[in-house]
């Protein structure tokens, strides 16, 4: 079998002689590279070694064993792996583990690394240090790639080298440590995005002629669904129904729920619901799907019938929708019977309203992020009318579908100065000429 080419050790410069050696009587004067330096200045506590070897009493590495500011390390002695279980507590910094001690429950040539496997099965946030005998460089280096940080050997062991090993596989295990948390953190949030990607809505208008456009910013950092929620589905008649939400708070417990409460709306429109006994069924599923009794979610139900010249418009506590005809300002539809949001009056009632559209005409929902921005460097908000006002002059500059709201809501962002503290949907249904 070809021998393995040892690693390249953090610890070779003097032994290479490529750096000069302090004197034996001194190892805290001895000139250090650099980044050792760096390294050890981070080390604010003393550090504490367990050696785990058959005769650790024997041993002439443990002895005057120093840190880089002249400081003793501490050193606890097992002679086997049941002492060393009993002894290996969260002060202790790093392990040096004779290769040649066994494990236990094997046999002694069943598996050369095996008390090596059980010591990092038994400290998995230590650093390890393996002690092999001189020459066996091949069982060293696969040491390493088993996990230790670093291999010694036993005959040419010193206690200056043993103490720069023992500062060096501790901040290289704090630096792998740090690493894997870094990858696991990326690996969550991938996975979060994905979850969130996933959640939000697909619409139904599989037959409509309808188009259909939405944006959605969650106040959030960094998260791609707040507690915002809308959703737009065609029932079996022709009819198509939209719907636009807000929990109160835009955290990932308020994103939850309104998730939740998009996928009862949606089922419970498909089950042929509508108006008022819709907007009470979701308030039930909010009352038993909140985590506080003081959580709400503000609601605004449009469904349109199938000669797209109509439509039924609820509201839950939430801003009226926006219309434009043409040759017409865009105005606000009537909001005079605006219920409570869901979860605020038990056995409330929604008001279904019945409002002309016409032919040719363009509906927005959405929620009060876009309408609750600053202006300015003052405290004025933007408000309703400010944005009926901002609306109506994109339209005059020709903007219909997607880029309409893409501007809409930048210019909300921009007049806010900045991102905005509260999530935002909107969504926009078209309808062009008599069909």
């Amino acid at each position: 079998m070809p021998v393995p080419i040892p690693r390249q050790r953090a610890i070779p410069a003097v032994e290479s002689g490529q750096a000069p050696a302090a004197p034996q009587d001194d190892p805290s004067k001895e000139e250090a590279p650099r980044k050792e330096a760096t390294v050890d200045n981070n080390a604010a506590t003393q550090l504490s070694l367990l050696v785990i070897e058959d005769d650790p009493g024997g041993s002439t590495v443990v002895p005057e064993l120093l840190d880089s500011a002249g400081r003793p390390i501490r050193v606890r002695t097992a002679r086997n792996l049941t002492e060393a279980e009993r002894l290996l507590t969260d002060d202790v910094h790093c392990i040096l583990l004779d290769l040649a001690l066994p494990a236990p429950g094997r046999a002694a040539d069943d598996d050369e690394l095996a008390v090596l496997r059980h010591v990092l099965e038994l400290a998995p946030r230590h650093a390890v240090l393996a002690l092999t005998a001189s020459g066996d460089a091949e069982r060293g280096a696969e040491a390493v790639r088993v996990g230790a940080q670093d291999y010694l050997f036993r005959d040419e062991l010193d206690s200056r080298l043993l103490s720069r090993a023992i500062r060096y596989a501790v901040e290289r295990k704090r630096s792998d440590t740090a690493e894997r948390r870094l990858a696991e953190g990326r690996v969550r949030a991938q996975e979060n995005r994905r979850l969130e990607r996933g959640l939000l809505p697909t619409p139904l208008l599989e037959g409509s002629s309808l188009r259909f456009a939405a944006r959605y910013r969650p106040g959030r950092s960094r998260a791609l669904l707040g507690g915002d929620f809308y959703d737009v589905v065609r029932t079996p008649d022709g009819t198509v129904h939209a719907m636009i939400g807000d929990v109160c708070g835009h955290g990932p417990d308020e994103a939850a729920l309104g998730v939740e409460l998009r996928i009862a709306w949606r089922a419970l429109t498909l089950a042929g619901l509508c108006g008022d006994e819709l907007l009470g069924t979701l308030q039930e599923v909010l009352e038993h799907e909140r985590s506080d009794d003081e959580i709400f979610a503000t609601l605004c139900t449009v469904d349109i019938a199938p000669d797209g010249r109509r439509a039924g418009l609820c509201l839950a506590g939430h801003p009226s929708p926006l219309v434009a005809r043409p040759g017409r300002p865009a105005q606000l539809l009537p909001y005079d019977n605006n219920g409570p949001a869901l979860g605020m009056l038990p056995g409330a009632r929604w008001p279904r309203m019945q409002v002309e559209l016409g032919a040719e005409w363009s509906l927005m929902l959405y929620t009060d992020g876009l309408i609750e921005g600053r202006v300015g460097e003052g405290g004025e908000r933007l408000g309703q009318d400010g944005m009926v006002s901002m609306i109506r002059r994109q339209l005059s500059e020709g903007l219909r579908g997607e880029e309409l709201l893409r501007a809409a809501v930048n210019e909300v962002r921009s007049l806010n100065g900045g991102e905005l503290a509260d999530d935002v949907a909107v969504l926009l249904l078209d309808r062009e000429g008599q069909r």
